[in-house]
């Protein structure tokens, strides 16, 4: 069975320099109701001011997806990676047993819009690791493409997690189906999804199968 939650139902913080909507509980926001679903721990759909950004801080022991929407997101970590994100790309950062990484707008006069979205692993204490890739437009244009998959099974960008992320775009009359992997497992299946209206149409979901009783 699904369940609706509307955009409007979600937590949100304003700090002035970031605007952002979060499905689960997050910081400041809580709700014993949305505390995650199986492993999927965060999804925050962020819009940060020009010239503004998260300063260094750290993280372990999480696979983090950065998948922006307009604008451009500036990206530097203790690992020695100096990034920039644009829109269409996407990002996957394991924090494992331990990494710093600071965030920033750089997109002159431009909001930058994106969504971070929070992974527990499989495995605790990895080596942190990194990884971006494009997607292209047609890829996405009245579809939905793997984005993100476990390692070895065909996502975009590999992930340490028993998890699927998809992107779309869609304008008018265009649609796609979907359907869902099912395994043969105790707790049977779970699935999330993350809808978007925005500048052309942009949908991303997010898919987890099994059920890890968070």
């Amino acid at each position: 069975m699904l369940t609706v939650r509307k955009a409007q139902d979600r937590g949100y913080a304003d700090h002035g320099w970031l605007k952002s909507f979060h499905s689960f509980s997050f910081a400041d926001y809580y709700d014993p109701r949305h505390m995650g679903w199986g492993n999927l721990r965060v999804i925050n759909e962020d819009r940060i001011a020009p010239g503004a950004g998260f300063g260094t801080h750290g993280h372990r022991d999480m696979e983090i997806i950065s998948y922006v929407l307009s604008g451009n997101l500036a990206h530097k970590d203790s690992m020695g990676n100096v990034k920039g994100i644009p829109p269409g790309d996407v990002q996957r950062m394991s924090a494992g047993s331990g990494v710093m990484h600071s965030e920033f707008n750089h997109a002159e006069g431009q909001e930058t819009h994106f969504l971070q979205i929070w992974i527990l692993p499989d495995t605790q204490g990895l080596a942190p690791g990194y990884e971006q890739a494009s997607v292209p437009e047609e890829a996405k244009r009245g579809k939905l493409h793997l984005i993100a998959a476990p390692m070895g099974a065909g996502g975009t960008v590999g992930i340490h997690a028993d998890a699927r992320l998809y992107a779309g775009l869609f304008d008018g009359g265009e649609s796609a189906g979907f359907v869902r992997r099912r395994r043969i497992r105790p707790a049977g299946d779970r699935c999330a999804a993350q809808g978007l209206r925005a500048p052309g149409a942009r949908t991303a979901y997010g898919q987890r199968h099994g059920a890890h009783g968070r």
